[in-house]
């Protein structure tokens, strides 16, 4: 069954002030799609998901990383959730699934004001990233064969770049790969491969 797949990461003594270019810092780590550059989408939520949006806007073409926090950064409250939309190129079955083929496949980027959603920030992350389900990176319902293998590696291997580079270069002091089922996408990775062989 596929589950969402989750980042959280957390930084240390985190102002107000600070947590868009910490959103920033991560954003800057992603590997946009080649066919769907930069921030397609910015919303902004006051005090719960459940609000209407105080800001809405899509931007076709995408605009860079830096123009969309300049512009969420107008906004800046205790209590806002910020959401950037944006995609990156994954290997996926084609639609007659006879071969494979790289297609933008969407990710959003969350802040969280550390009021915002009754402080979520504290189990969720001063920061996410949803990358959508794990079956992006396990496609589970492919037949297993060496290509299939070698596309679910090249996925996983951009989802494990991406978050050694938030690592490095973002100053988060803890982060978290997860998803909500019980199940560790490691384990479940491992499991799926060891059938090739």
């Amino acid at each position: 069954m596929a589950d969402p797949l989750h980042l959280s990461l957390w930084f240390p003594n985190l102002e107000l002030d600070e947590l868009l270019p910490r959103m920033l810092a991560v954003m800057q780590q992603f590997p946009f799609s080649a066919q769907n550059l930069g921030i397609n989408d910015l919303s902004l939520h006051p005090v719960s998901w459940n609000e209407a949006t105080v800001l809405e806007q899509r931007f076709s073409p995408g605009i860079p990383p830096e123009q969309a926090v300049l512009i969420a950064s107008d906004l800046l409250h205790e209590d806002y959730g910020y959401l950037f939309e944006a995609a990156w190129d994954l290997w996926l079955p084609s639609d007659d699934a006879r071969q494979w083929v790289q297609r933008p496949s969407p990710v959003k980027f969350i802040a969280y004001g550390p009021e915002f959603e009754e402080r979520a920030y504290e189990q969720e992350g001063h920061v996410s990233v949803d990358f959508g389900l794990d079956s992006l990176f396990l496609q589970e319902e492919v037949k297993l064969t060496s290509e299939t293998e070698s596309k679910i590696r090249d996925n996983v291997r951009k989802l494990i770049e991406f978050t050694n580079k938030v690592e490095k270069n973002s100053g988060a002091s803890a982060r978290l790969l997860w998803s909500e089922s019980e199940e560790n996408l490691a384990q479940k990775l491992v499991s799926r491969l060891q059938k090739l062989q």
